[in-house]
């Protein structure tokens, strides 16, 4: 594996570790408000997060390289207004998405097929992730102003479950 990919690859890791303590200091906020629906859909983003560190450090393995783990950052952010969480991870889903799309252009330059072919998963992930992440502010603005809307949207919220990815190394 050249070196460049290597690098990217464990900077990675903990980028996506980092994301992991990022949601769960989510999960933290919107419990302290009682929110318990929108706790347990960042609960669930954060495992998919620590998931996502270990099928990169679990590929690195497959090819004979060691992860380099580093100190995982304590998030930074605090949040006033309950939209706010929201609004960050959207912000934070779309530099994990350029970061990701970084790895691949560079693995695309060098003609390492077998990693471009382990992060097309990556790429579609982060649309996903995009995606939900968008739908959950509209949600939001659309009923959580409401006592009521609020309620049902939490209540929405608390039904998420965590799913294992079925990704094959």
């Amino acid at each position: 594996m050249d070196k460049k990919i290597l690098d990217l690859l464990n900077e990675q890791i903990n980028k996506e570790f980092f994301s992991a303590y990022l949601y769960l200091d989510m999960a933290n906020f919107y419990s302290g408000k009682g929110l318990d629906g929108f706790a347990n859909w960042f609960e669930v983003q954060t495992k998919e997060e620590v998931d996502h560190a270990m099928l990169m450090y679990q590929y690195l393995h497959n090819n004979d390289e060691n992860a380099v783990l580093e100190a995982v950052g304590k998030p930074d952010k605090s949040y006033k207004e309950l939209i706010e969480p929201l609004q960050a991870a959207l912000e934070h889903e779309k530099y994990i998405t350029a970061s990701i799309h970084n790895i691949y252009g560079e693995a695309q330059g060098l003609n390492d097929f077998r990693t471009t072919q382990f992060l097309d998963w990556f790429v579609k992930e982060q649309g996903e992730e995009e995606k939900n992440a968008t739908d959950l502010i509209q949600k939001m603005e659309l009923f959580g102003s409401e006592a009521k809307g609020l309620y049902m949207l939490d209540a929405e919220l608390k039904a998420r479950v965590y799913a294992a990815p079925s990704l094959v190394l």
